[in-house]
């Protein structure tokens, strides 16, 4: 846990955690591993704290006993938990190719065998899940830019939430353009700079809403905009990807 370089009250969160899981699930348990930006060390004033915990089974009395811990986490860590039996991990990895492909790249273990080092979700599956959560980020963004926009301080978290699916779409458009960026962040700047335009401006708020939860006033709009136009871009070239 020293390692990741998490603040202290989420290192000691997550350890609790592991210990709930391993009295709670027993035998049944094989991993608990952290992914996405905390498994980096880059917790920001938007992120998640993201743990898959992984068991040969779930039954319902180990299941309750892991509700009070589970609950408490999300309180404290604002902990987002996978829940995953040993058999699912190959079907998920298929039916949630961008997703896994990013826990992949971007996970650390912190208890048990690391169920993911050896994981590799078929091209076909890549490419059919980029261009669903591409065009599923255009539509959903576009409907909450509508709900919101009236109210310039709502933006903030929709421009913050707009950055992990853009930025595993990008570092998996990378990979199956044998391709490599040293992080999903790297992979978007890359990317946009093949795209006619300067989305420079829109990719540095896209990192302050991230950061801090904050635009600078009249932003919001024509950055949660542009963040379409980009999406729309990228699915462009996923669609011309074979």
């Amino acid at each position: 846990m020293d390692a990741l370089a998490l603040p202290a009250d989420v290192a000691r969160g997550l350890a609790d955690l592991v210990e709930a899981a391993k009295a709670a699930l027993g035998p049944d348990l094989v991993s608990v591993v952290l992914f996405g930006s905390a498994a980096e060390g880059r917790l920001r004033a938007t992120s998640d704290v993201n743990v898959i915990v992984l068991a040969s089974r779930f039954e319902r009395a180990r299941l309750d006993a892991l509700r009070e811990p589970l609950r408490l986490a999300r309180a404290v860590l604002d902990l987002s938990v996978m829940l995953l039996q040993s058999d699912e991990v190959a079907p998920a990895a298929e039916a949630f190719a961008v997703k896994f492909a990013d826990i992949r790249s971007r996970h650390r273990v912190l208890f048990g065998a690391d169920p993911f080092a050896a994981l590799e979700p078929t091209r076909n599956a890549m490419l059919a899940r980029l261009r669903q959560v591409l065009l599923n980020f255009i539509l959903r963004t576009r409907e909450r830019y509508a709900l919101l926009s009236l109210r310039e301080e709502q933006l903030a978290p929709l421009v913050a939430d707009a950055a992990g699916p853009l930025r595993s779409a990008a570092a998996l458009m990378l990979t199956l353009q044998g391709r490599a960026a040293s992080s999903p962040k790297e992979a978007l700047t890359a990317l946009a700079r093949e795209i006619d335009g300067d989305w420079s401006t829109v990719l540095e708020r896209l990192s302050q809403a991230r950061d801090t939860a904050m635009l600078p006033p009249g932003t919001g709009a024509p950055t949660t905009l542009a963040l379409i136009e980009l999406a729309q871009a990228l699915r462009e070239r996923a669609e011309h990807l074979a």
